[in-house]
């Protein structure tokens, strides 16, 4: 073989070598397809295909609420919208939301979601002075993407079922100055001393993160505390779980089932180490039943 044969093949060898590493290290663009028209079809909402970043993003107006914010009439394109947007994510697919919430509707629509597999990550407000009030509920999941498109669309159905819904009638109301209950079966259920704090009982269960090297703890705030106040027989329970992310699913759940309401899903710190999240709730019943569903969400996040 010829010296310019040689350098021929030998230009080509290496014209193919590197386009074989080109190809090796670009990324795809697109690691999956979306089935939008399933996904339509699954959440009953009608979505929009982001080519650039590969995402498909369903909305459903809550055109149905008349709210004002400080006296100005406002609409659903003001920030009034609950939407879902799916992403292929390796080999499953993403999903996150919005879901713009009556009071009311806070807490069916958070056991839809639970119950169908989607995480609830915050829960608050985005106004003040809104008329009527108006929360939102963000969630998020990842899996089979049908599966997680039927349970947005559960989602989804739920906030229309319970649209038109009156609040629940509340219970006679009572002064938690006149409390009467026993706390030593609450301290008992619940495995930490109970203080009476003026007219009511009060438990506080301290965590602790690092802040800029330090450690904080629970007279810093790091802390899962519940007020009792009532009776025996006709108490309410309110207070703040701290729990860190991996638990807060577990908490959300065990709370939800027994029936405590979750009030707020929020931080209330910025760059600790582990995160910390707190979720505010609010319970009525029998005493002792309401200590022991706080208890069985403690015990879940020994167990996480």
């Amino acid at each position: 073989m010829n010296t310019l044969r040689q350098s021929h093949v030998l230009a080509l060898l290496i014209s193919s070598l590197l386009g074989s590493v080109a190809y090796a290290q670009e990324p795809s663009q697109h690691a999956g397809t979306l089935d939008t028209a399933r996904i339509e079809q699954l959440t009953g909402a009608k979505g929009k295909l982001d080519t650039a970043e590969n995402v498909f993003k369903v909305t459903v107006p809550r055109s149905d609420l008349a709210v004002s914010v400080a006296g100005v009439k406002m609409t659903a394109a003001t920030g009034f919208t609950s939407w879902a947007a799916f992403t292929p994510a390796g080999d499953h697919t993403m999903v996150m939301g919005d879901m713009v919430l009556q009071e009311n509707q806070i807490n069916p629509v958070m056991s839809t979601a639970l119950e169908n597999g989607i995480e609830v990550t915050a829960l608050h407000n985005h106004f003040l002075w809104d008329t009527p009030k108006v929360m939102f509920m963000h969630i998020g999941g990842s899996g089979e993407a049908e599966s997680l498109a039927t349970a947005v669309g559960k989602v989804f159905a739920k906030i229309k079922e319970t649209s038109s819904a009156k609040t629940p009638a509340k219970p006679k109301s009572f002064d938690v100055v006149k409390t009467s209950l026993d706390p030593k079966p609450l301290e008992t259920i619940i495995g930490s001393p109970i203080e009476k704090t003026g007219e009511v009982y009060k438990v506080t269960i301290g965590r602790t993160t690092q802040m800029d090297g330090h450690t904080i703890g629970k007279t810093m705030g790091v802390n899962t505390w519940a007020v009792f106040a009532g009776s025996n027989d006709k108490a309410i329970v309110e207070g703040d779980f701290a729990v860190l992310e991996s638990e807060l699913q577990g908490v959300l759940k065990v709370l939800r089932g027994a029936g405590i309401a979750i009030t707020t899903i929020h931080n209330h710190m910025v760059g600790e180490s582990p995160r910390i999240l707190f979720l505010h709730y609010w319970g009525e019943g029998n005493a002792n039943d309401l200590a022991k569903a706080f208890k069985a969400a403690l015990d879940t996040q020994s167990k996480t």
